[in-house]
């Protein structure tokens, strides 16, 4: 991916190290990193990693420090591009729908960091807060993307970038509220069929829309890079998960979606560049 050919967003912060506090209050969304370090605690005892941050008690994070964040230049000159590639893309659509699309910042931090939704460390991956709408980063999963999920490449970590973003375009055009009224109406949010599983796999297809506007825009995908990103996909699906934690697959626990589901809705995302093929709440998911 010659992500170069893009520009560069104003939109990137840094972040100092630490953190503090309980994470999952403000109804952020758990990354995608998260599932993989909370499938040990989670998964093999038969409970839904997003319980695990809802609870009374809080995690251990690392402690608050007003350091700044260690961020390799070449990484956040890559980041700032792709965000800027996903502003331009969205910026364009909701403009064409008569709407204004409200860019988003993307926080990079090392090891926690207080966010709007509460403290969270890196073991939570990076993820979108709705309540302040930013993107939180720690860039030590792009090394965990490719050491523990074999998954390298630099549109592998554009895809998660892009899956983020997909959860702040939710929030612009009222999904986020639409889901969050349901689960207070008693609506199964996880399983195969739950909401939980739906809101993530639409996120994984506004992903394949941004990719494929942005390669109309600047033809900056190399031969490879589409399998990168779906090989991440296949790598991330709950059942991949599971059956890498514990051996055995429990569909009653999912929330993001599995492997197929995941791969299937960036592709339809992808192969339309259209928005309105992104309607992961009809029908099957």
């Amino acid at each position: 991916m010659d992500w170069r050919k893009g520009g560069s967003s104003s939109n990137v912060e840094i972040g100092g190290n630490g953190g503090g506090g309980r994470f999952g209050g403000g109804g952020g969304r758990m990354g995608i990193g998260g599932l993989i370090v909370l499938a040990i605690l989670g998964w093999v005892f038969f409970k839904n990693p997003m319980a695990l941050l809802d609870q009374g008690g809080s995690a251990p994070y690392a402690p608050s420090s007003s350091a700044p964040a260690q961020v390799d230049p070449e990484q956040q000159a890559f980041v700032s591009a792709i965000l800027h590639s996903t502003e331009q893309t969205w910026g364009e659509i909701f403009q064409a729908n008569g709407m204004t699309y409200v860019e988003p910042k993307l926080h990079l931090f090392n090891g926690g960091v207080s966010t709007g939704c509460g403290g969270a460390t890196s073991a939570v991956g990076p993820f979108y807060c709705p309540t302040d709408q930013k993107v939180y980063l720690d860039l030590a999963f792009f090394q965990q993307l490719q050491d523990e999920l074999h998954s390298s490449g630099d549109f592998a970590r554009a895809y998660v970038i892009a899956h983020e973003v997909g959860h702040h375009v939710q929030k612009l055009t009222g999904v986020f509220d639409k889901v969050d009224a349901a689960r207070r109406r008693g609506a199964p949010m996880d399983g195969a069929d739950g909401l939980s599983v739906r809101q993530e796999l639409q996120a994984d297809c506004y992903a394949g829309v941004w990719a494929n506007h942005s390669q109309r825009e600047l033809n900056w995908l190399q031969p490879g890079d589409i399998e990168e990103a779906l090989n991440a996909a296949s790598h991330i699906g709950d059942d991949a998960l599971q059956q890498q934690a514990q051996g055995r697959v429990r569909p009653d626990t999912f929330t993001h979606g599995t492997s197929a589901q995941r791969v299937k809705w960036f592709k339809a995302g992808f192969g339309s560049g259209d928005v309105n093929r992104c309607n992961t709440f009809a029908g099957e998911p």
